[in-house]
């Protein structure tokens, strides 16, 4: 009789809970929570290291298990507000080179507007060594061009967009930086929560529904066959900025 390893075991029965939490009770009432505290700005209460990170702790854990599970490099981000996505990237790249992993892994932030004090902490901050940012628009081709160069030659590469939120900006961001990213790695497109939420939620944005980051990555996937949505990570979730979004390189 063949002995079940208990990690194994316990990994499957994970699996099997998570994939039963698709259109459950349970997933309606993360929808719910997601809609509730959007307009308060729950997602702003909370840092990283000292930073804001401006993102909610579901999504930062499912960030760290990625990071781990693919060990990667490099990890390219458009958007750093506060830079709090930049310093946890970093720290989660400096606890796998502790573990074994790339002992020269970084993270490239880029920003059309590095406000000067977020520039000076982050700057300031000790996981500053293992980042870069460049200022510009993340779709300019120069900008392009220099994420581009930065990437040649590193084995894994990680994509994560959190800019502008706008459809056009975002298709652009995929097409521009999506090809960057490693086969079995991930580009991940925050706030495609925005397709799903009240239209007069964001009357000072000009983004919506219709015009976000979810019908960006549905565009996207209707002209490409290698990648696809991981839909596990938003049954492990439920509560999530980016349900859709975890998009995982095929080939």
């Amino acid at each position: 009789m063949t002995s079940i390893d208990p990690t194994e075991e316990f990994r499957r029965e994970c699996h099997d809970r998570v994939e039963g939490y698709a259109d459950s009770a349970m997933a309606q009432s993360g929808r719910e929570f997601m809609r509730a505290s959007t307009e308060p700005k729950y997602s702003y209460n909370f840092s990283w290291l000292g930073r804001p990170i401006i993102q909610y702790p579901q999504d930062m854990i499912a960030m760290q298990q990625l990071i781990w599970r693919i060990q990667p490099d490099l990890i390219i981000e458009t958007g750093i507000a506060h830079g709090g996505s930049l310093i946890f990237s970093a720290s989660m790249l400096e606890l796998n080179a502790a573990c074994g992993g790339p002992a020269d892994a970084r993270v490239l932030g880029i920003d059309i507007d590095i406000r000067q004090h977020n520039r000076q902490a982050i700057i300031d901050h000790p996981m500053a060594k293992r980042i870069n940012m460049i200022e510009g628009s993340s779709v300019a081709p120069e900008i392009v061009q220099q994420v581009r160069q930065q990437a040649t030659g590193k084995r894994s590469v990680m994509v994560c967009l959190d800019s502008n939120h706008t459809h056009d900006h975002v298709l652009a961001e995929l097409n521009a930086y999506a090809d960057l990213t490693s086969v079995g790695s991930y580009c991940v497109v925050f706030d495609t929560i925005v397709e799903d939420l009240p239209s007069d939620m964001y009357p000072d944005r000009s983004w919506g529904p219709g015009n976000s980051p979810k019908s960006a990555v549905k565009k996207f996937l209707q002209a490409r066959d290698d990648f696809e949505v991981d839909t596990s990570i938003d049954n492990q979730l439920l509560i999530s900025v980016a349900p859709q979004g975890y998009l995982r390189r095929l080939r």
